[in-house]
């Protein structure tokens, strides 16, 4: 049995799709994401986008687009990944070299004592299996890249 292009787009736009809404079902459980967590949803939502547009005109190109996006979201996971283990810094905004680092989040315009609190980008936050979400988007970002390249690569 082969795959066809098709399926293959449906896969990887699926997936993007569940991720997407893995990680809005975590925030409605109280997980609330950081600011580079929010930055790693948005290639998927395009990543969404392009997989129905390549459902409805075909092509590899616009397989390649998806696999760009995939591989946004990735190297944005592996920046986070990097941010956690402290192997770079992260935005002053969200990370220990920022000027709002613990209760600091309460100066913030608009903040009151039932404020959430600022989610600091470069604490580990173990999830799954010893890794942390950011650890997981980047695996299977890279999965959704080995399935958009196919797709593109597939011959019709």
């Amino acid at each position: 049995m082969t795959i066809t292009r098709q399926t293959l787009i449906l896969l990887a736009a699926g997936g993007s799709t569940a991720l997407l809404a893995g990680a809005f079902l975590f925030q409605f459980l109280g997980w609330a994401p950081c600011q580079l967590c929010l930055w790693q949803r948005w290639p998927h939502a395009a990543a969404i986008a392009i997989g129905v547009a390549a459902l409805s005109l075909g092509g590899a190109a616009m397989a390649w687009l998806g696999a760009a996006a995939a591989a946004t979201a990735a190297a944005l996971a592996l920046h986070h990944t990097g941010v956690e283990q402290k192997w770079w810094p992260g935005p002053s905004s969200c990370s220990g070299t920022g000027p709002l680092q613990g209760e600091g989040a309460s100066l913030l315009p608009g903040a009151s004592a039932d404020s959430p609190a600022l989610v600091m980008c470069d604490q580990i936050q173990p999830f799954f299996a010893g890794l942390t979400m950011a650890n997981w988007n980047l695996v299977l970002s890279l999965g959704l890249v080995g399935l958009w390249s196919a797709a593109a690569l597939r011959r019709e």
